[in-house]
């Protein structure tokens, strides 16, 4: 199937010409149909699928076919994002798919002046991409009126309820107009979804693209056991040796993030930080570097990390893997995009083989073991429990485990020993 069989608008197909797509993704071919059509829709699809595109082409269409030829311009599309890279990047994708026929746009999200974006909604913004905790501040202050929504788009629902904001969600759709169109995408389809999805849609189109918590066949992962004070070792070592060019780190704590960047920035590798205690203007330099190549690795939380927008990202580092399993396959997703491509490291020490174990229970097989020669895991080494507290430097405590408890050793009919630096080529995904 291609673009011009879907229904778009001719400005709209150049547009997309012009960006140099040619086919639409899974989920752009079974979307935009719907949302053409002014269906309510709950889409499963995960990042990298090309959903934004799903929702932003066919809603650019619906706005221009319904355009007002007079009178004040209102908020006609709100969408509700959990994080501001995702906001920016959804509004990038509004403005170069409306390139030939503008729609006014703005941003809403925390952590920048709250003035401007009262100037830019005055100026007439028709769509609207927010975060739910700035979006609420302006409809406190009447900086904003939704009373003219006509379609309502829910991105990435998931992570905005794992991230609190169900509340802000419901007194903001206390604010909108009965009759307008929803549409729901999630990654993953909890009960807590479900049951929003039920009070939002009005007999919704369902598209399912990737099954829960299903990793992208595109990204190879592997596990590279490592004692927990030889991960910092490790990475570079991989680094420096080209095993791994340009790659996403995650850590679980803000503070993880920068202790690492220090110790890196010390062995000579190029790098940026981003989480929640950086300003705006600092992520923004701090990804732009990243994309440009300034910098060899991109450190983030798993917060941080939500949203951004990196073509043909080689690698993603779990440098510490996450506490919820489905975090994970988010991370993960980060790389193997728009049919590019990329590989998943983790580098696991022995106080995370449990949380191995819920991954690799999750994704319903387990992931490829790699024993780096030099990096032997020692079996004299306990577990210890795993902290978050600030302080705890990559967030394992140093409090022994009550009671002996085994040393975690990776699988042997899994286990591959390597050269320094060396990748084993055979690492496709089970």
């Amino acid at each position: 199937m291609s673009f011009d069989q879907l229904g778009l608008s001719p400005e709209l197909l150049r547009a997309v010409a012009d960006s140099g797509y040619a086919d639409p993704t899974p989920v752009q071919s079974e979307a935009i149909p719907f949302v053409l059509d002014g269906r309510d829709l709950l889409a499963g699809a995960q990042t990298g699928t090309g959903k934004t595109a799903a929702f932003v082409l066919p809603m650019l269409q619906l706005l221009h076919q319904s355009t007002p030829t007079s009178g004040r311009r209102r908020v006609r599309a709100l969408v509700l994002v959990p994080t501001r890279e995702l906001a920016m990047q959804v509004e990038q994708s509004v403005r170069t798919y409306g390139a030939r026929r503008p729609i006014r746009s703005a941003t809403i999200f925390g952590g920048v002046g709250f003035h401007p974006q009262v100037r830019n909604l005055r100026s007439g913004a028709e769509i609207v991409v927010a975060t739910p905790g700035r979006l609420l501040d302006h409809v406190r202050q009447g900086t904003i009126d939704l009373s003219a929504v006509e379609i309502l788009v829910l991105d990435e629902a998931d992570r905005m309820l794992d991230m609190g904001f169900i509340r802000d969600i419901r007194l903001i759709l206390e604010r909108l107009p009965a009759g307008r169109q929803n549409l729901l995408f999630s990654a993953t389809f909890s009960n807590d979804i479900r049951k929003l999805a039920d009070g939002l849609l009005d007999r919704p189109a369902q598209v399912q693209i990737a099954s829960r918590n299903t990793a992208s066949e595109l990204v190879a992962q592997v596990v590279h056991p490592v004692d927990r004070e030889r991960k910092r070792e490790l990475l570079s070592q991989l680094v420096l040796s080209r095993t791994i060019d340009q790659a996403l780190v995650f850590t679980r704590t803000k503070h993880g993030a920068n202790r690492l960047a220090e110790q890196l920035d010390r062995d000579g590798i190029e790098v940026a930080v981003i989480h929640g205690n950086k300003s705006q203007p600092q992520r923004i330099r701090a990804l732009a570097d990243f994309k440009a190549g300034r910098v060899t690795l991109l450190i983030a939380t798993e917060v941080a990390a939500r949203g951004l927008d990196i073509d043909a990202l080689p690698h993603v580092v779990n440098y510490e893997l996450p506490m919820v399993p489905s975090d994970y396959v988010h991370r993960i997703g980060r790389t193997g995009r728009a049919g590019v491509d990329g590989i998943a490291v983790s580098l696991v020490c022995v106080d995370e083989g449990p949380m191995l174990r819920d991954i690799e229970r999750m994704l319903g097989h387990a992931i490829p073991v790699e024993v780096i020669a030099g990096f032997e895991p020692n079996r004299n080494i306990r577990p210890e429990p795993i902290r978050l507290r600030t302080g705890q430097g990559q967030g394992q405590g140093r409090p022994r485990a009550a009671g002996p408890r085994p040393a975690w050793t990776p699988p042997r009919r899994q286990r591959r020993r390597t050269r320094p630096g060396a990748f084993v080529a055979n690492h496709a995904t089970s």
